[in-house]
């Protein structure tokens, strides 16, 4: 076929299709504009902390979505295709589509929705999912979208996340954290409770209210188990706050001389 030919028949649609096009096009700015100024008012609520942040971040992705079929359906409804042969070639397509491509983009759409609306983590959220920590970064429709402590990009379809339990830690809520320890039945129990709780008052991050607290736990052959429970709120820092309480205790044990090895195993060797 010459290219000129094809240049020429373009030309001719455009021409006779002017208006269709013309009105197309202005259609388009319009909710284009729309969009921007309902983003730009979204984003100057959330500063304002009028709302919040999980809340503005789905408005935004419901608005874009919205906008991107209104969009669709007014440049079709211009050039005469009407709901009606929309709806028509979904149904003949629509068997083969959903029956093997789309019916799980349709189950993590829509169980995107529920995750968007119950809200069982925010964006900006430290969680516990399937054994590691992450932090959300995004609710998409299809995916959600979290970054591992090891600095990797998960996304997640939103049906797993129906599936699984997960642990929201939040991003600055207060929650618990505990070292054991089995020193043997020698030490006095007041001696150890008070070495304890002078290594949770050596870590900066940990909360002075609630205070810190010992608990006996557990009585074992050779050794009580003692358990130190400390309260932080950067859940952000957790593991390294979790690291520094632990070398605390190891550090203060060995400055009171309280023996935190292996009872059982030592007195086995003894015996």
């Amino acid at each position: 076929m010459n290219p000129l030919d094809l240049v020429y028949g373009l030309g001719d649609w455009m021409i006779s299709h002017f208006n269709q096009i013309f009105y197309s096009i202005v259609t388009l700015v319009l909710i284009y504009v729309v969009f921007k100024v309902s983003t730009r008012e979204i984003g100057r609520l959330r500063e304002q902390q009028r709302l919040e942040e999980h809340l503005a971040y789905t408005l935004t992705r419901i608005g874009r979505w919205s906008a991107f079929l209104v969009a669709l359906t007014a440049v079709l409804a211009q050039f005469g295709v009407t709901l009606s042969l929309i709806s028509g070639l979904l149904t003949i397509l629509g068997g083969t589509i959903v029956g093997f491509a789309a019916i799980n983009t349709i189950g993590n759409a829509i169980a995107g929705l529920i995750v968007m609306t119950s809200r069982p983590f925010k964006v900006g959220d430290r969680i516990y999912f399937k054994g590691q920590f992450a932090d959300v970064t995004a609710v998409e429709l299809i995916y959600t979208k979290m970054v591992t402590l090891d600095n990797i990009l998960v996304s997640v379809p939103n049906q797993e996340l129906l599936k699984e339990e997960i642990a929201d830690y939040g991003r600055d809520r207060v929650v618990r954290r505990h070292v054991t320890i089995t020193p043997g039945y020698k030490y006095d129990i007041q001696y150890v409770e008070r070495a304890l709780l002078e290594a949770a008052g050596l870590v900066p991050e940990v909360l002075r209210e609630p205070e810190p607290y010992v608990r006996i736990t557990n009585f074992k052959d050779y050794a009580v188990e003692y358990k130190l429970y400390a309260f932080i709120s950067e859940v952000k820092s957790l593991l390294r706050i979790e690291a520094d309480l632990h070398r605390s205790v190891l550090e203060t044990c060995r400055k009171y001389e309280i023996d935190i090895s292996t009872p059982m195993l030592i007195q086995q060797i003894q015996d």
